[in-house]
């Protein structure tokens, strides 16, 4: 008799919460437990790392995206009988984790500083792990089948070994080196931010044209006149005839804006002629390109703004001053002594740091940094047309393996976009001024002395005199060790053996940069191979009115609250249909609710063939019975599935769920099932459609298994097959 819970409407949450805890108990979600393959051991292997969620709060939208696209792709993989194995984790986030915990502390009156590095560390490792358990539980409830056995974090004792394994080997190789550059300093979370952390916001500026002095002989422009106090050079394009007999000469200015200034004029092919007044004060400190040019023409660098965002070494009239103050009065003395010769109002992005809001200072600071230019040999290598005898950068290889398909990024536009990030690419500075985190594990005896030494090792050096580096890493150097220390490394596991190189990477596109180009530079150069195969790049969750979804829109959405009212499968598939990598969703309660109705669309399908196909002997059912029209329907079915079964290969999860929702409602639904309900309902029912139903009941279950996992599963249990396990290792063929 047909299950009594056909008789209601698919309620998901009735049902969601006993499935995934059906899932959890089977085992299934370890590829070491999986079943075998019509009696065979599963040979071929389906690696994927999840991003890891960061340790501050509740998944969002954006996570939810990334979980069903991951989730189906895992699904199918598992049934086309691979050992699949999805791995999970979540991520210190230092700065981000840091920066919410001092926030916590600060409503109760307390800082840091009161409760010591230990004290605060405490802290906020009890908030991170807390955060952890909700992450992983809302994971969980987007139906996510994650190897939880082997979950990571970023910051836990296995990564923390590989981190340092890590630093060492490179600090060996001098790769990592300590140096006074120029770097993103943030005044607000008084730390080095990288080149990807910053955010260009639009604002109105004023763009400033004057002389050092009346007797100069080169105007310039600037919209920071108070960083000219450290000026030590003008450079023009040596071809610009405007100024080619002043290259080499040298200036001496006695008093400007309180400073004196020692100018020299040198030509530099980088100047933009067009720009401005075609020539550019030199400030070497305070601008990345002003340094580069220093570098060149070995020019003075004068520092003369402060980690506080305040003048210091700047002359009388603005030293001590906040720069923004500064400007002001600098611009006053210009204009009190006539050098001012315009000023003009423009839009100009402004450098932001992308945690605290603060504006970005470039600073001359000594930090820890990975050498992307030096050249060096793989210990092993297993990346084609690169061997242990060739010398490479990192730089070079970054580029090599995806010029060479060897990594593929979809969508291929931006493959265009990575190669000139990475043709572009800066030193990468991974010290970070903050206390959460991996501290640098270097020590030093008779710091900043002549006779100073370092160490760098897996463990601190023996003796009382050596001191820890205080500054610890920059979040994205363990997580660019995440598909290989999430897998054992530096030990030579049997999973690492196994399972590396994964063969996807799914994540978001904005992350191109900070986090898939940093696992390509860790995983080349640790391992001589490739992290990945695959990189597939999913767009951004925004509003139906294309605005990114944010609390101070007011417009952002609880996964959980969809959860509640749809279904999870309704939100999967509302996140998935029609949307191609590196496309942006375009979030609409009304299209989660139009999957509800194909969730109930489905359950109802299902409630009609069980209905009329009880006692039905389906396993022992002699095909040689079936008709054309039978025939014809079930060799549609088999076209339709291998169809889907090559564009999920492809993970083009865009087109199958449409194709999927399209021929269960208005092929199924709305034809066959119209064309064999009174065959099927009456006295003697026709035997062959009855077959025909089952079947394509059961592809469709398995078709839709991946994408819609709950309903799936929950039609499958009373599927009329002895001795079925759960659709979720059910052979898809």
């Amino acid at each position: 008799m047909i299950n009594d819970k056909y008789l209601k409407g698919y309620e998901a949450k009735n049902h969601e919460d006993d499935i995934y805890n059906a899932w959890e108990k089977s085992g299934y979600f370890n590829p070491d437990n999986l079943p075998k393959i019509n009696g065979e051991e599963r040979r071929e292997k389906f690696s994927i790392v999840l991003p890891p969620p960061n340790v501050t709060g509740k998944l969002h939208l954006g996570h939810a995206d990334m979980l069903a696209i991951e989730d189906s792709i895992v699904r199918f993989q598992r049934m086309i009988g691979k050992k699949a194995l999805w791995l999970p984790g979540t991520d210190h986030a230092a700065i981000a984790t840091q920066t919410k915990v001092e926030k916590e502390l600060s409503k109760k009156k307390v800082r840091k500083n009161d409760l010591g590095r230990d004290g605060f560390l405490k802290e906020v490792n009890n908030f991170a792990m807390d955060s952890q358990g909700t992450i992983i539980s809302q994971t969980k409830k987007m139906g996510s089948s994650l190897d939880w056995s082997r979950l990571s974090f970023t910051l836990d004792d296995e990564r923390n070994l590989a981190v340092r394994t890590a630093f060492k080997r490179m600090f060996d190789d001098k790769i990592i080196y300590r140096d006074n550059k120029i770097i993103n300093w943030d005044p607000k979370g008084q730390t080095v931010i990288s080149d990807d952390e910053i955010i260009y916001q639009e604002r109105k500026a004023k763009f400033y044209t004057f002389k050092y002095s009346s007797d100069f002989p080169i105007t310039i422009s600037t919209t920071r006149p108070e960083t000219k106090v450290g000026d030590t050079a003008v450079a023009v394009h040596p071809d610009d005839e405007r100024y080619k007999n002043l290259i080499g000469k040298e200036f001496e200015i006695d008093n400007f804006a309180g400073a004196k200034l020692k100018i020299k004029i040198v030509g530099d092919k980088h100047v933009d002629p067009e720009f401005g007044t075609g020539a550019l004060g030199v400030t070497p400190a305070h601008s990345q390109a002003d340094w580069e040019i220093a570098e060149r023409h070995n020019l003075e660098i004068k520092k003369v703004i402060n980690e506080y965002a305040k003048m210091e070494n700047a002359g009388d009239l603005v030293n001590g001053l906040k720069v923004t103050v500064a400007r002001e009065k600098v611009v006053e003395w210009l204009n009190e002594n006539n050098l001012m010769e315009k000023e003009e109002e423009i839009n100009q992005n402004v450098s932001t740091a992308e945690r605290s809001g603060g504006i970005i200072e470039p600073l001359p600071k000594v930090q820890w940094f990975i050498d992307v230019n030096k050249r060096f040999k793989l210990q092993k290598s297993n990346i084609k047309g690169v061997n242990i005898e060739d010398e490479v950068t990192l730089k070079e290889l970054m580029l090599h393996v995806v010029k060479t398909k060897q990594i593929e990024i979809l969508p291929e536009r931006y493959e265009k976009v990575y190669f000139h990030w990475i043709e572009n690419l800066h030193d990468w500075a991974i010290s970070r001024q903050i206390w959460y985190g991996h501290q640098i594990p270097v020590w030093y005896k008779n710091k900043d002395s002549k006779n100073e030494e370092i160490y760098s090792g897996i463990q601190a050096p023996t003796g009382d005199d050596w001191v820890q580096e205080e500054d610890v890493l920059d979040t994205w150097f363990s997580s660019g060790l995440w598909t290989f220390s999430t897998l054992g490394w530096p030990n030579k596991t049997e999973d690492l053996k196994t399972f590396h190189p994964t063969d996807i990477l799914e994540t978001g596109h904005d992350i191109l940069f900070f986090w898939v180009a940093r696992m390509v530079l860790m995983t080349t150069y640790l391992l001589g191979e490739i992290p990945f195969k695959t990189v597939y790049l999913h767009g951004l969750v925004r509003d139906k009115q294309n605005r990114k979804l944010s609390k101070s829109l007011g417009n952002a959405i609880d996964p959980l609250d969809m959860i509640e009212k749809y279904g999870t499968d309704a939100l999967r598939m509302s996140l998935m249909v029609g949307v191609a990598p590196g496309q942006d969703v375009k979030f609409d309660e009304d299209k989660v609710r139009a999957y509800k109705k194909f969730s109930n669309k489905l359950w109802n399908i299902s409630r009609f063939i069980y209905t009329n196909t009880e006692n039905f002997d389906y396993e022992n059912f002699d095909t040689s019975s079936l008709e054309d029209y039978q025939k014809n329907k079930l060799k549609e079915l088999e076209d339709f599935k291998k169809e889907i079964t090559q564009e999920f290969s492809e993970y083009k999860l865009y087109l199958v769920t449409e194709k999927l929702y399209h021929y269960v409602w208005h092929e199924v639904a709305d034809k066959i099932i119209e064309d064999v309900k009174d065959s099927v309902s009456s006295e003697s029912p026709n035997i062959n459609n009855q077959y025909m139903i089952l079947k394509i009941l059961e592809e469709i279950l398995k078709m839709l298994h991946p994408l819609m996992p709950f309903i799936t599963e929950e039609i499958w249990k009373d599927f009329p097959k002895e001795n079925k396990d759960l659709l979720m290792v059910e052979n898809w063929n």
